[in-house]
C-alpha cells in the first residue's frame, strides 16, 4: 500500500479497495492514460479529499504512478529525548519534523542527522531505526514533483534546545510528551500525523 499526500489530501494505492476509510472516489486501475488523467484531475480539483486507486498488481501501479512525476529525495528525524519528549518544529506556519533534501552523494541517514542539527541546533543525536517513508507531491515552475522522505527514529540525551534556527525558517522548537502530541493535530500536516500515529502511539 502506498499513500501519496497532496498537501492535506491524498491518493492511496492498494491491491484491494480500502473500505475502512472514507474516500471521495474509488478507482480500479485499467491503463496508464486513465491513471494519468485521474492524477491530473485530482491535482486540479481540490474538492476531492482522497482517492483510492486499486488493482492486483500494486507494484506495477506504483511504478506507473511514479513515472508521472519528477522524483526527489529527502530525509528527516523523529527525535526522542531521554526524558521521553519528542522534538517538533514550526515552519511555514505548520508544525513539522526536521527534514530536508538529500544532497548529491549523501545517504538518507547522513541527511537526516545533518538536517536535525541544522534546523534544531542539537548534536549527539543517534539513529535508532528507520521508520516508514512518506510521499508527497508539489508543483514548481510547472513541474510535478514526487518527494520521498526517509524518516528515522533518533535518540538524544543532551540539552533540549528551544531556540529556533531563524536562518532555516524555523519559528518554533518544542519538546512534547506523547500525551501532548494531540494538540498539534490541527496545525500539522496529515502526513506528519500518519507518521506520529505509527511511530509514537504504536511503538
Amino acid at each position: 500500500m502506498y499513500k501519496v499526500h497532496f498537501e492535506n489530501r491524498f491518493i492511496l494505492i492498494s491491491s484491494e479497495p480500502d473500505r475502512v476509510q472514507k474516500y471521495g472516489l474509488f478507482h480500479k486501475f485499467h491503463d496508464t492514460k486513465e491513471l494519468y488523467r485521474l492524477i491530473s484531475d485530482f491535482q486540479t480539483d481540490t474538492k476531492i479529499s482522497a482517492i483510492n486507486i486499486y488493482g492486483p498488481d500494486i507494484k506495477h501501479i506504483w511504478k506507473i504512478f511514479r513515472i508521472y512525476f519528477t522524483e526527489v529525495g529527502a530525509a528527516g528525524g523523529l527525535v526522542k529525548h531521554s526524558s521521553g519528549r519528542f522534538l517538533f518544529i514550526e515552519k511555514k506556519g505548520k508544525l513539522d519534523l526536521p527534514k530536508g533534501h538529500i544532497e548529491p552523494g549523501e545517504e538518507p541517514e547522513e541527511c537526516a542527522l545533518r538536517e536535525v542539527s541544522e534546523e534544531c541546533g542539537i548534536d549527539g543525536h543517534k539513529i535508532i531505526k528507520p521508520l516508514e517513508p512518506s510521499y508527497h507531491t508539489y508543483t514548481w515552475e510547472g513541474i510535478s514533483y514526487l518527494k520521498k522522505t526517509s524518516w528515522f527514529l533518533m535518540e538524544y540525551d543532551g540539552r533540549m534546545v528551544t531556540e529556533p534556527q531563524v536562518r532555516e525558517g524555523i519559528t518554533t522548537v518544542e519538546w512534547l510528551l506523547p500525551e501532548e502530541i494531540s494538540k498539534i493535530k490541527s496545525s500539522a500536516w496529515l502526513s506528519l500525523m500518519d507518521l506520529i500515529n505509527l511511530s509514537v502511539f504504536k511503538a
